[in-house]
């Protein structure tokens, strides 16, 4: 049997956020489909869409959207059954305590900070894809929320 490649969605209403994201990921040449969307509306009316069995594995989602914010997508998202398996990595330049603390709350599998270099962009993506699982399966670890790369 051959296994469908990994499917991921980027949800982030900054054009240039997304060009980035990407490109870091086709030069990671990992094997995944991405999808990008701009901002939470377009995410949730995606989702809604979506064949149970098409959904993405990951969900890299913004926090600070106009209209419906990644906060909101967040809660809806993990107040439906059908979506209990999509991982969800809050990607977002805010590094406030209490994004994080609320995104983990509401049921976020990690927290990636947006980095300011391309190189390190690369190496958190690929960090957070090859360590999907990790991330979605319980016991969550508060310690391992966020995400870093050096």
């Amino acid at each position: 049997m051959i296994e469908k490649p990994l499917k991921i969605i980027l949800a982030d209403d900054d054009e240039a956020d997304r060009l980035l994201f990407k490109d870091a990921f086709n030069e990671l040449d990992l094997g995944i489909t991405i999808e990008i969307v701009n901002g939470g509306m377009e995410l949730m009316d995606l989702l809604h869409r979506t064949e149970t069995e098409d959904l993405p594995q990951v969900l890299f989602l913004d926090i600070n959207m106009p209209q419906k914010t990644g906060m909101d997508c967040l809660k809806e998202i993990r107040a439906e059954n059908r979506f209990r398996e999509v991982s969800i990595a809050i990607y977002s330049t805010s590094s406030s305590e209490k994004d994080m603390d609320e995104t983990y709350i509401h049921g976020a599998n990690v927290y990636i900070h947006k980095p300011n270099s391309f190189q390190k962009l690369k190496k958190v993506l690929e960090k957070a894809i090859m360590n999907a699982k990790i991330y979605q399966d319980p016991p969550f670890n508060k310690e391992n929320f966020l995400l870093n790369v050096e």
